[in-house]
């Protein structure tokens, strides 16, 4: 039985809507103009806005960071729930083949993380093919550009109300 505030059928806690944490590493600050062929023309402002609005018809909330740097993201991980976000949606960036450290801080927080990528790292160079962070992952969505996004935070949503309802 989960400690938290049962879900509605929109995925809403009983005490204020579900606040999803989305965090970005490295490089994502330059979408739009970073491999537009790969990863779009929409920036990473546009990109939240996409997923704010989403969100609010999911009946949850959404706070976005971005840092180039491994250490921020890991500390946002690991202060997550003391911040009262329910679950976090992560797109790690190249961090994803490579960060012990970010793994490690998704194992030792409490909430589930849903890893989220733009492209699909499976059909790019053989060194994307490894997510490091995955077995500390509740799930995957990648390959469907911002729509990604959306898709992650119905995810993590699903997974917050099943465990409401265990």
């Amino acid at each position: 039985m989960s400690d938290r505030a049962p879900l509605d059928e929109a995925g809403a806690a009983g005490a204020g809507p579900v606040r999803l944490l989305v965090l970005n590493g490295p490089n994502l600050d330059r979408l739009g103009r970073r491999e537009p062929e790969i990863y779009g023309h929409q920036t990473l402002a546009d990109l939240e806005r996409a997923l704010a609005a989403e969100a609010a018809t999911l009946g949850a909330a959404i706070v976005c960071r971005q840092s180039n740097h491994e250490g921020d993201l890991v500390g946002w991980v690991g202060a997550a729930e003391d911040e009262g976000f329910h679950a976090i949606l992560l797109n790690a960036g190249a961090l994803t083949h490579t960060s012990y450290s970010l793994y490690d801080a998704l194992r030792g927080s409490s909430l589930p993380c849903v890893e989220v990528h733009l492209s699909n790292p499976e059909a790019r160079e053989p060194f994307r093919h490894q997510s490091v962070i995955a077995a500390a992952c509740v799930g995957k969505v990648s390959g469907f550009g911002v729509a990604s996004y959306a898709l992650a935070a119905r995810g993590a949503l699903a997974v917050l109300a099943k465990a409401a309802s265990d």
